[in-house]
């Protein structure tokens, strides 16, 4: 059973990726430590003892719908009340509308412990999240009047209604159309797919945040508007009216994240008598759509890598519950009675290290690029530094931390050899839950495009130069350390380190020069070779550190594992983006 890992989180946030500083700069008012651990420990706690408990429920039952009605697994109902009730929607949002305005730095770290308690039921207030977002910074001030104080307190949720059959990541062709009315409403037409909670029993109404097309917009991206679409009217008085024109057509059937109600969503088909359309109101302005949707698409970016990071956890620690368990043959040294725990063979151990190293990098990674985020919006003097390096981490924490989740629950399966494989076990549920989160939220391949040709330009190609350089800093200071057991770490960080710097310059240079398709080629392996030094850097980091109490020594451990037996793979990652196009485009005419 999943053990939220309280202190190890607390640790990563206060001494790797920068809070602890940033509390005593004061930069968070009067946040201090104790509130902090007190913030985790309940959000730990609630994790363990209440959400992970009905993960099994929730993967065995999976959402369905009953007559157009979807009802969540036994139990998950009154879990999420239960966890709207203890205040968790609002943790970062304003005050005035009943938020507690505490840093993203505490709310991914709460992300990463309710999805390792069930990622299916995480992902319910993760969208919430983002369209409260979206509506705070967007949206006119009778709209949040009206919709925020409730879906900050998690009464009412929120879902992102992008996706359509023909329309994926392409949003320029989605069909959607909506129509204006005298009283400055809107009519919605079309049909969503992959609408992740688009229906359930929850929560009292659903606010859907609708991309579509007016009748005269601009064709592609310069004509899409956002519109807020409630489940249900709402009077104003803030109470419940008639049913909109809106239902969930259909749910998907996945390969995991089942209790999670993925809905196919109709707009407008007048199924509840009456005018047909959806009622609708404009978020921002007409045709301006798309600016609207990318700031809760932002935040859900890095949601999604807190998934990866969740599922590398629990996926870990399962492994590591059945490698101490579970005995087989006799390993090198084995000096007890019998068969010895798979735990002492070498090829377990290396798994395990592997898991582990995974995640506590991705974990590293994900709260810097948190970090930046609060940074940017409580450091005015600093604010463009900040929101550069946000955006430059984002991607990379998206993938990296996703894919990391996809080879650790992989791992983890492995370790339990044939048990594995075996659904009662459930090792497997975590890597088909895990799956799904390199795609959605923008591909890990759309990310590597965005770093490569949108990142690595900001401020003509400083932002990434100075973030390299403080990674140099920290190999610089492992090597003149004076603490016992990093072995060859400095050397591998400076090898891994000259790697990057080498491809990022060869792919600046390809930009200048306009050669996309060369840039475009060695996008993913950069964005692979980014995220694995910045692990590395950060594991150093965190080895580097010492808590009051003088623990460090396993971190010190972790991070020369990883810098001598994981680090190597930047040489050819470097190698690929530098020489690997011209195979790539040779080799094209064997798909055709």
């Amino acid at each position: 059973m999943y053990k939220a890992p309280v202190e190890e989180i607390a640790f990563t946030l206060k001494h790797v990726a920068g809070m602890g500083q940033a509390i005593e700069s004061g930069i968070f008012g009067d946040l201090d430590e104790d509130l902090v651990d007190a913030v985790l420990v309940e959000a730990g706690r609630f994790a363990t003892e209440e959400i992970a408990p009905l993960a099994e429920i929730g993967d065995r039952q999976g959402g369905r719908l009953v007559e157009g009605e979807v009802k969540t697994p036994d139990g998950w109902r009154d879990l999420y009340r239960n966890w709207a009730a203890g205040g968790w929607n609002g943790l970062t949002a304003p005050e005035d509308f009943g938020g507690q305005a505490l840093p993203h730095m505490l709310n991914v770290a709460a992300l990463e412990m309710w999805n390792s308690g069930s990622m299916a039921f995480a992902l319910c207030p993760t969208l919430t999240m983002g369209a409260v977002e979206a509506l705070k910074v967007h949206g006119s001030a009778a709209l949040k009047d009206k919709y925020l104080a409730r879906m900050i307190s998690g009464e009412w949720t929120g879902t992102m209604n992008l996706t359509e059959p023909h329309a994926g990541s392409d949003l320029g062709v989605l069909k959607a159309r909506a129509e204006r009315r005298d009283d400055g409403s809107y009519r919605i037409f079309g049909q969503k797919i992959f609408i992740t909670w688009g229906e359930h029993d929850a929560a009292d109404n659903i606010i859907h945040l609708v991309l579509a097309r007016l009748p005269d917009a601009p064709a592609g991206t310069r004509g899409i508007s956002l519109f807020l679409v409630p489940k249900f009217l709402v009077d104003d008085d803030g109470s419940l009216g008639a049913r909109n024109d809106l239902h969930c057509h259909s749910l998907e059937h996945k390969l995991g994240i089942h209790g999670s109600p993925t809905c196919t969503m109709i707009y407008g088909d007048g199924r509840f008598g009456g005018e047909k359309g959806a009622v609708g109101w404009l978020i921002g302005e007409e045709n301006k759509g798309l600016a609207c949707m990318f700031t809760m698409m932002n935040n859900a970016r890095l949601a999604v890598g807190m998934q990866g990071v969740a599922i590398c956890e629990a996926a870990t620690q399962k492994a590591i519950a059945y490698a101490r368990e579970r005995t087989q043959g006799k390993a090198p040294g084995w000096t007890g009675s019998g068969m010895s725990p798979i735990i002492e063979h070498p090829d377990v151990i290396r798994m395990l290290l592997t898991m582990k190293a995974l995640t506590q990098g991705s974990r590293a990674i994900a709260y810097a690029c948190a970090h930046a985020i609060d940074m940017a919006h409580r450091a005015p003097e600093r604010r463009e530094h900040w929101q550069e390096r946000a955006a430059l981490l984002t991607p990379i924490a998206k993938s990296f931390a996703t894919d990391a989740g996809v080879d650790v629950a992989s791992l983890g399966i492995q370790v339990h050899g044939g048990m594995g494989f075996i659904e009662e076990t459930g090792a497997a549920r975590y890597l088909r839950d895990a799956r799904i989160a390199p795609i959605y939220e923008g591909t890990n391949g759309i990310q590597a495009i965005d770093l490569v040709t949108r990142k690595l330009p900001l401020s003509g190609g400083e932002q990434v130069k100075s973030l390299i350089a403080e990674l140099n800093t920290i190999a610089d200071d492992i090597r003149n350390s004076n603490l016992d057991g990093f072995g060859a770490t400095a050397d591998r960080l400076d090898a891994a380190l000259a790697d990057l710097k080498e491809a990022t310059s060869w792919l600046q240079a390809r930009l200048a020069e306009g050669k996309s398709a060369e840039v475009l080629s060695g996008a993913s392996p950069y964005q692979r070779l980014f995220g694995l030094v910045l692990s590395g850097c950060y594991l150093a980091k965190g080895g580097l550190a010492r808590t009051p109490d003088g623990a460090g020594e396993g971190r010190v451990a972790l991070c020369r594992f990883a810098a001598e037996n994981l680090l190597s793979e930047t040489a050819a990652l470097k190698d690929r983006v530098v020489n690997g196009a011209d195979s790539l485009s040779a080799a094209r005419a064997i798909l055709a």
